[in-house]
């Protein structure tokens, strides 16, 4: 299925929690590439802050609703930059984890309607590399759980999946660019 122009802009980069997606974003917004945040780390943190409820490990299904209006704003927002923008996560990711998690039937009406780039870079598990953190509690097997999940979700919203290899954040950013045609905006 193809996206608009505009939405053929929206790089999503998602995949196995804790397998080096923030660091390749800090990669590329090092290179001047508009990047979005992770709409669950934002919203952990405020929630922490506040003393609000709406974390995973205390209302999963609350969060992730609050997940899946960050990111539409988040798509939202991104339509003032030109060029590429790279999110960290996005609305795929929190629709399939509350459809899992609750049946509500929201991926397939939401994903279908706002869309990112064809092309979704994907991050395999990296045991060497993953760690947990205040903000990311889940163990290895949560999150290769998550990513075997978004693996079977992507490709039936129509999302060609490209794995990105277990190399350097700037080697992955490389490949990225590379791969959506050496960093130069292209209809997909």
């Amino acid at each position: 299925m193809k996206g608009s122009p505009l939405q053929n802009r929206f790089v999503l980069i998602s995949g196995c929690s804790g397998a080096g997606k923030s660091t390749l974003l800090a990669d590329l917004r090092a290179r001047g590439y508009p990047v979005v945040e992770e709409p669950g780390r934002r919203i952990i943190a405020h929630e922490l802050a506040s003393g609000g409820k709406a974390l995973p490990w205390v209302d999963a299904a609350a969060f992730l609703h609050r997940a899946i209006d960050v990111a539409l704003k988040d798509m939202e927002m991104a339509k003032a930059h030109s060029g590429w923008v790279f999110f960290d996560r996005g609305l795929v990711d929190a629709a399939s984890a509350l459809q899992a998690l609750t049946g509500e039937p929201v991926l397939h009406p939401t994903c279908s309607i706002h869309r990112y780039h064809g092309r979704v870079f994907m991050t395999p598990p990296w045991p060497e590399i993953y760690l947990t953190d205040s903000e990311r509690r889940h163990g290895f097997e949560a999150a290769t759980a998550e990513h075997r999940r978004l693996m079977e979700t992507l490709p039936t919203l129509g999302y060609d999946v490209i794995h990105l290899p277990k190399l350097s954040p700037s080697a992955r950013a490389d490949f990225v660019l590379a791969t959506l045609g050496g960093g130069i905006l292209t209809e997909a």
